[in-house]
């Protein structure tokens, strides 16, 4: 599988990169798109490697075990699936499916389970003894190279390069955004009703990392600057904010 190229084996389809100056770059140098532009291909990559290991030991050729990964009857999905089942407790034979953007399968997980899953991710409680090592070893290498999660300016990034270990956060599609807090042994799980992540999970994930994570008052003001953001428009001119409420900032518990 190394000696080909990456793009070839992965199936997670072709994407523009989401950064506009990148976007901008990519489109003046004329050069074709691939599979590894696409905001998933990490994860991806991460099948791929998951494929990998298992044809070794069942002692197959990677490149045509790997073929067709993101099928939900595909051994590597299979392995994801119960992964992710046994983190979130949800029974996925039962819970509503579908087909990712990325062509994977996805569920319909309650909310509650979520967060569920990213307290074991922080804990290792609840999870084998094999899972909760591999989600300590996602966690530390999460912190040390953080850029890796979302990139430049975004906000996983920016938080967790300034928090370390202390939070690990992850966007996802449709206004879901999800983070584990390890000193404080939670997760935390949103979902915004109009899918817009950017604008109103950020800021509601800032509330919540503020109120829970014990920060110093640098950090205080920096994780409040997330949750109180200033808009402008395209000649600078203020026009409004977006402002975590006061009834929700009520609502979480106070770090103590």
């Amino acid at each position: 599988l190394v000696a080909r190229p990456l793009h070839a084996a992965l199936e997670c389809g072709v994407q523009w990169p989401s950064h506009e100056v990148a976007q901008r770059e990519w489109a003046e140098s004329r050069r074709p798109l691939g599979a590894l532009h696409n905001n998933c291909s990490g994860k991806h990559a991460g099948f791929l490697c998951v494929g990998c290991l298992m044809a070794r030991a069942q002692g197959r050729e990677p490149r045509e075990f790997v073929r067709g990964y993101v099928r939900a009857d595909h051994p590597v999905m299979r392995e994801v699936s119960a992964a992710l089942q046994a983190a979130t407790g949800c029974d996925l034979a039962r819970a509503p499916a579908g087909t990712d953007g990325c062509s994977i399968p996805t569920y319909g997980i309650a909310l509650a389970q979520l967060a569920l899953a990213f307290a074991r991710v922080a804990t290792g409680v609840g999870l084998s003894p094999e899972r909760a090592r591999a989600a300590a070893r996602l966690r530390a290498a999460v912190a040390r190279a953080p850029f890796f999660v979302a990139g430049s300016g975004r906000f996983d990034t920016k938080v967790m390069q300034r928090l370390g270990e202390r939070v690990f956060c992850k966007v996802g599609a449709e206004g879901v955004f999800c983070a584990a807090l390890p000193e404080q042994g939670l997760g935390v799980a949103i979902k915004i009703d109009d899918g817009n992540t950017a604008r109103a999970a950020e800021v509601a994930m800032a509330a919540a990392i503020e109120a829970l994570v014990r920060l110093s008052d640098d950090e205080r003001a920096f994780v409040r600057g997330l949750s109180d953001v200033t808009l402008k428009n395209w000649n600078g001119i203020e026009t409004g904010a977006l402002r975590a409420t006061a009834a929700l900032r009520d609502a979480l518990p106070a770090h103590s």
